[in-house]
Parts: C-alpha cells; sequence; structure tokens
C-alpha cells in the first residue's frame, strides 16, 4: 500500500495541489498531514475521490471548530486532534507534528514501525532501533527548496521515497 505524507503547508495552496497529484500518480490511497495547515480553506485541497487524508493539529492550527469542519466535509477525511496511532497494511504509525524532539524520540523507541512528524521544516529520514523516523518536509516560503518535498511510504516493500512537489508530476 502507498501512503502519501506531507506536513507543514501553511495555507500554500499550490503545494497542497502539487502534492496531491504526485500521490495521485503514485497510486496513494490514504495521506497523512502533520499539522500546519494554517486555515480552513486550504483543507478542500486535499481532496481527491477515493483518498482518505488524516490528519493531526500543528502549533500554527488555531482555528480547530473551522478545521473540524472542514474535514468533516471531506470525502473520508479525519482530524484526529494533536496525536494519532494509524495502522496502514498492518503497520503501525504515530502521528504528531512534533515540537518537542524528546517526545518523538520517545515515540521512536516505542515499539512503532513508523513515526510520521512536521514541525522543523526540513525533511528527514531515519531508522531508531528498527522505527522509521519520517518528517516529509515543509512549504513554508522560506524553506530551502530541498526540503519543499512531500514522502511516500510503501508499505509493501517499507520503501520512503521524497518527492518535489515543484517538479511537474
Amino acid at each position: 500500500m502507498k501512503l502519501g505524507v506531507l506536513s507543514d503547508t501553511h495555507d500554500n495552496v499550490p503545494a497542497v495541489e502539487a502534492a496531491m497529484d504526485r500521490f495521485e500518480a503514485a497510486g496513494v490511497k490514504s495521506v497523512v498531514h502533520c499539522g500546519d495547515f494554517i486555515a480552513p480553506p486550504v483543507i478542500p485541497h486535499l481532496d481527491r475521490d477515493g483518498v482518505a487524508v488524516h490528519a493531526v493539529r500543528g502549533n500554527n492550527d488555531g482555528e480547530r471548530e473551522g478545521l473540524v469542519s472542514a474535514f468533516e466535509s471531506l470525502d473520508g477525511g479525519r482530524l484526529h486532534g494533536r496525536f494519532a496511532e494509524l495502522e496502514f497494511d498492518g503497520r503501525e504509525f504515530a502521528v504528531l507534528h512534533g515540537e518537542q524532539w524528546p517526545v518523538i524520540e520517545a515515540l521512536a523507541a516505542g515499539g512503532y514501525e513508523y513515526v510520521l512528524h512536521g514541525h522543523w521544516h526540513v525533511r528527514e529520514r531515519r531508522e531508531v532501533d528498527g522505527t522509521t523516523v519520517i518528517n516529509p518536509g515543509a512549504h513554508f516560503p522560506t524553506v530551502p527548496a530541498e526540503h519543499r518535498t512531500v514522502t511516500v511510504v510503501d508499505t509493501d516493500g517499507d520503501e520512503v521515497a521524497f518527492h518535489d512537489v515543484r517538479e511537474s508530476v
């Protein structure tokens, strides 16, 4: 199964649309957003037929009621709060925005197969005692080009690929 992961879109509608195009081209059936959408109007741009969207709130997601309402309007969308435990293809995922590095490290040592987080505006993939820790990148205007990425996780082979959303599909 292919899972799309993005974070820190910060109201960047073109980046969200490009990410969803990239995910669609890769055959992604579920998407996880690790927070910092900023405002509800960006949420409808996550909507694609047959794609479930799971998300957690980030430290800049203040309009909670509006975000919940926007996610409820998606076909298969769910805003989980500040943390989510999800299972895809039998794999256990911990999802958070990740403002506190010790929390990320504790989750990485906690037996999950994947820990997905954002916040730091730097893409990352590393292994911690059998757990794959992923920050998919960010789309804030001041983020360097090499970190303006999203991630596709293929659970069939436990493969992780970063994709630049500034390039056309």
